[in-house]
């Protein structure tokens, strides 16, 4: 996971971030547009999103090439069946969408079912700023831009590991060596955040909900192996 890309300039109005046209942008101002886009965006359906021109799970390099079909209602899901993600083109567009060549690097997820959505934009300072459902989410550290969603409920999301962990450390491109979790429950409207013990190296941790129990994984390869390193019956106390 990636930390700020740019680096800080000092001026007369404070901190200022510096491209590398050597202009110093205005947080304040930028930072206040990009809060109503993601606003704005984080109510949106899949197929506004394909209208918008954005990449989607099929090809995120370029704008949907069936809006016609993309634009159209979803198929309802048969009784007794589960929803599943959308790769389109299909009506009711895919459940992802990610702008990878715009200058928000806007993406959206979305559950199963549309109900809910997650939405990131790249913030002042390169940090991401996620909402989800309308609501913004903070987070003590640098969050990803990608995510996940577990039982189309909880959002989850990586983010930059404790400075004081024994393994932290950075291990080049900007890449920090331990994450932490990030878990928004938008039934209860409340984010939590899971950091790895002194021991634990969660260098891509997966997280898991099983039975009513959470599981803990440090990386991809364990949680194909069924290896978690943590198991709890409930997340930390939101902050």
């Amino acid at each position: 996971m990636a930390g700020p890309a740019e680096p800080f300039a000092r001026s007369a109005r404070g901190p200022a971030v510096v491209g590398a046209g050597g202009r110093a942008d205005r947080p304040d101002r930028r930072g206040g547009v990009l809060r109503a886009l993601g606003e704005l965006l984080s109510r949106l359906c899949p197929r506004d999103f394909a209208a918008l021109g954005l990449g989607c799970s099929r090809r995120i390099d370029r704008s949907c090439r069936e809006p016609r079909t993309c634009s159209q209602d979803p198929v309802p899901t048969p009784a007794g069946e589960r929803p599943s993600l959308r790769q389109g083109p299909v009506a009711g567009a895919c459940s992802d969408f990610w702008d990878c060549y715009g200058r928000f690097g806007i993406r959206a997820a979305f559950t199963a079912d549309d109900r809910h959505r997650a939405v990131t934009v790249q913030g002042p300072w390169s940090r991401v700023m996620l909402w989800v459902d309308g609501v913004r989410v903070e987070a003590p550290g640098f969050m990803d831009q990608t995510g996940y969603w577990v039982d189309g409920r909880f959002y989850v999301t990586e983010m930059s590991g404790p400075d004081d962990h024994p393994l932290q450390g950075h291990v080049g491109m900007g890449t920090i060596a331990i994450l932490s979790l990030v878990i928004h429950d938008v039934t209860t409207a409340t984010t939590h955040v899971v950091d790895p013990e002194p021991h634990q190296d969660w260098s891509d941790p997966v997280a898991e909900l099983r039975d009513g129990e959470w599981r803990f994984y440090p990386t991809l390869g364990a949680r194909d192996a069924g290896r978690p390193d943590r198991i709890l019956t409930a997340l930390p106390k939101a902050g």
